[in-house]
């Protein structure tokens, strides 16, 4: 198989609001706007809002953000109102992460790769 891209896409309960918290909560940049969706730009992936879900976020699935600096990205959160749901903290594997949630609680873990960490290293 040769994948050329890849997408999330998340079905929200509400699709104007779930589109805002992406736009101007997080402030994706906006890749495409369709009539029923938007696809945000999330790194070197993408996030697609789309239609209207029935079912819920399960905790079996979660969206994974590398930031540049977690405490400046939950800074920044909460002076829009948004609080973790889990504080920021290293993880045994050594990654620093903290959790939100967006407007039907998809979790979304903030990463921050510290400096040493193996996925900092130049594999060259």
């Amino acid at each position: 198989m040769d994948v050329l891209s890849s997408r999330v896409l998340i079905h929200p309960e509400d699709l104007d609001v779930s589109t805002a918290f992406y736009r101007d909560t997080l402030g994706l940049a906006i890749d495409k706007e369709f009539p029923g969706g938007t696809v945000f730009f999330a790194g070197n992936g993408s996030i697609e809002i789309v239609g209207t879900g029935k079912t819920g976020p399960t905790p079996d699935v979660g969206l994974w953000l590398q930031v540049r600096d977690l405490p400046a990205a939950l800074e920044e959160l909460a002076a829009k109102g948004l609080e973790p749901v889990r504080g920021a903290r290293r993880e045994p594997w050594g990654l620093d992460e903290a959790w939100i949630a967006d407007p039907d609680g998809t979790r979304i873990v903030l990463v921050e790769v510290p400096r040493g960490h193996p996925l900092r290293t130049d594999p060259r």
